[in-house]
């Protein structure tokens, strides 16, 4: 069954970076008034979805992405918000149904909430958690906020927070409905099977990584989530990153000096080889509509894709030239071909058997 219409949208990780071009840093104010411009131009362009990021250490300024949210959701009308991931780790379960269902009903119920665990050790100890009970510690918390935005009151005890007692969350989701949750997944088969028990969706932001590793992680969830019983089809999403101009020479050479300085890219490849072996697109609009549609090719029908729109400190007038290019020559199209398509499934040959996850709730 196809999950249509398929969503198209951009993501910022809000990562402050010196512009190799002019020497400039844009100060914290500077980059998120960015953002907020970035989010109000891509609703313009006509794109479905804005993503942001959750960091908690420099060189980012995105440490309240629901803070931030709230603001976007008074400068919007259309466009679904989201968060691109929220440390379900490191957020207290009951601030984030608080957060969150005061962001829904501001938005109108334009929300979905993607959670992770994120990667970095140090933001555990500072948030008085230990990254070695990570695993533990996001299946225990994502079972509170589950109950907390279903439950009128709640009486809880864990291994990881003090017990609650006849605790009802407020303001309750709007309409009685919590925002969707989606599960943000780079490599780890326990974020999987978490997604696939629950039957919420599956985000692999998986930039830059090669497909193989991505397929492997989507197929595998499309194979749980239908072992769990969900009705339905599973939804994925998937990451990307673009960097678009009408001829794919000047794009190139447009993006090398962010390329080459940027520690993003690992700084070991080259632009060429690293647009070879991951879902980077640097060229012209033709060449990201063709690398966008070939996903189908590895994962099979998908939901949502979100393209990673600013960073390694491009300047604010690139990214709006991007958003304009895409929305005027890139998405008719991708929107045209997705619903046209035949439905795949993906391939199965990219299921690793030989994997088992941890077991998830039932």
């Amino acid at each position: 069954m196809r999950v249509t219409p398929a969503e198209f949208g951009v993501l910022s990780l809000g990562d402050v970076a010196t512009d190799p071009g002019t020497g400039r840093r844009p100060s914290e104010q500077d980059r998120l008034r960015a953002i907020a411009r970035i989010a109000v131009t891509a609703e313009e362009a006509g794109f479905d979805v804005f993503a942001l990021g959750e960091h908690h250490e420099p060189p980012y300024v995105t440490s309240a992405p629901a803070v931030l949210l709230g603001h976007l959701a008074a400068r919007t009308e259309r466009i679904t918000l989201s968060t691109a991931t929220t440390l379900i780790t490191t957020g207290d379960p009951v601030r984030l149904a608080e957060d969150y269902a005061t962001l829904q009903h501001l938005a109108g119920g334009r929300l979905d909430v993607v959670l992770g665990r994120g990667n970095s050790r140090p933001v555990y100890e500072w948030f008085g958690q230990e990254s070695r009970t990570g695993l533990a510690l996001a299946a225990e918390r994502y079972a509170l906020l589950r109950r907390l935005w279903r439950e009128e009151e709640v009486d809880w005890e864990g291994e990881f927070r003090s017990p609650l007692r006849g605790f009802t969350a407020v303001p309750r989701p709007l309409d009685g409905v919590p925002p969707f949750v989606w599960h943000a997944c780079t490599s780890s088969l326990e974020t999987v099977e978490l997604a696939a028990a629950y039957g919420d969706g599956l985000f692999t932001n998986h930039a830059f990584l090669p497909w193989a590793h991505a397929a492997r992680l989507v197929n595998r969830f499309r194979q749980r989530f239908a072992e769990h019983g969900h009705a339905g089809p599973a939804r994925v999403g998937l990451g990307g990153q673009v960097f678009v101009r009408p001829h794919s020479q000047d794009a190139v050479r447009e993006f090398q000096p962010y390329f080459d300085r940027s520690p993003l890219y690992g700084r070991s490849l080259s632009l060429a080889d690293f647009q070879a072996s991951t879902q980077l697109v640097v060229g012209s609009p033709q060449q990201v509509i063709d690398r966008t549609l070939s996903a189908r090719e590895h994962v099979g029908d998908y939901a949502r894709q979100l393209f990673h729109i600013d960073p390694a400190g491009l300047p604010l007038g690139t990214v709006l030239d991007q958003l304009e290019l895409l929305g005027g020559e890139v998405l008719p199209t991708l929107r045209r071909e997705t619903a046209a398509a035949p439905v795949s499934p993906g391939r199965r040959d990219d299921v690793d058997q030989r994997v088992r996850p941890a077991g998830g709730p039932a």
